[in-house]
């Protein structure tokens, strides 16, 4: 197990620092928007988009002969076999294509100003992560990273009532094969809750303990990891694609509370201490929390659409896609190092 910490400069995540950056706003009332990547997830953004007020669906765009035709029909917009026959089109994409391409598919857009989301993640490396970082900060461009996660309306309700947690424990199991198998497990579905682990904790992982098997594929598909934070805060996190059933979720424990969440069915449930009256004992009061159900997919893409529209920033950023996936990165080359 490595013990050295890392600093906010090299996982790319400042948590003293607020980002500020001045962004593109677009000046029409309605925003020309493409789908770069219509497959599974990538429909589905489609179908979203199409759906939205102050929103033209302009085009589709797969590789794959006959889809973009199929998509494009289904919600009533054009079909593209290349990215480049868009770009005269656009105000905005969504990348949804394999994440070995995001930098080659996405870069041409923010290279001319037009606003981008992501899907995560952010890229296949640091590197390439930095370089479309860099190209949105030269030319103003909104960059937004796909982390649906962050929309849950589970997960909007519980941060609130997270304050220096002192342990956690993730459970997020796919069924196989219902994920893509280009990427590890980790960067595939661990890679959501440590965007939230980042976002609720702020605090620097300063050693990891980690351990994956493949099983079913030549890529991680089971994993595990334990993080110790600078605070103190230990987690513990598992990531499968090979279980016989779905299960997404999360339970916090810190001083004075307990907090579970389900990210499938959209439910938290708290329970605090209560100081006793007088001489008695403390007791425990809680329970479930009023969470308003929606589409945490569809959430995301009104926040970028507002983003695009506006030039404000994102509700998670491409640096906070950038920090999910150094720390995705550490975890798997600690699992190497363990081999």
């Amino acid at each position: 197990m490595r013990r050295a910490s890392r600093s906010s400069e090299e996982t790319g995540f400042n948590f003293n620092v607020t980002e500020q950056q001045t962004l593109n706003p677009v000046s029409s009332s309605r925003l020309r928007v493409a789908v770069i990547g219509v497959g599974h997830l990538g429909e589905h953004h489609a179908r979203l988009l199409a759906a939205m007020d102050h929103v033209d669906l302009v085009g589709v765009v797969d590789t794959k002969p006959g889809r973009a035709d199929e998509i494009a029909a289904k919600y009533g917009t054009r079909a593209f076999r290349d990215a480049a026959d868009v770009r005269s089109l656009v105000d905005a994409v969504t990348v949804a294509v394999p994440t070995e391409s995001h930098v080659d598919v996405a870069l041409p857009f923010i290279e001319q100003g037009n606003a981008v989301l992501v899907e995560k993640p952010l890229a296949a490396s640091l590197s390439a992560a930095d370089r479309l970082i860099d190209a949105a900060a030269r030319r103003g461009s909104v960059l937004a990273a796909g982390h649906t996660e962050r929309f849950n309306p589970a997960v909007t309700a519980a941060l609130p009532g997270l304050s220096n947690p002192r342990f956690i424990e993730v459970h997020r199991l796919g069924v196989f094969p219902e994920r893509s198998l280009d990427i590890d497990v980790i960067f595939d579905l661990m890679i959501h809750d440590l965007d939230l682990l980042l976002a609720s904790v702020r605090s620097d992982v300063v050693s990891i303990e980690a351990v994956g098997v493949h099983v079913l594929s030549p890529r991680t598909d089971i994993a595990n990891a334990r993080l110790r934070f600078a605070s103190g805060c230990i987690a513990n996190l598992t990531a499968s694609r090979i279980s016989r059933e779905r299960v997404r979720k999360a339970r916090f424990f810190q001083h004075d509370a307990y907090i579970s969440i389900d990210f499938m069915a959209q439910e938290v449930e708290v329970y605090r201490t209560v100081a006793p009256e007088g001489t008695g004992r403390p007791s425990i009061k809680g329970g479930k929390l009023d969470v308003t159900k929606d589409e945490p997919l569809r959430l995301e893409l009104a926040d970028f659409v507002e983003a695009a529209r506006s030039g404000g920033a994102p509700k998670v950023t491409a640096h906070a896609g950038r920090a999910a996936l150094a720390l995705a990165t550490r975890i798997a080359e600690e699992m190497e190092a363990a081999l």
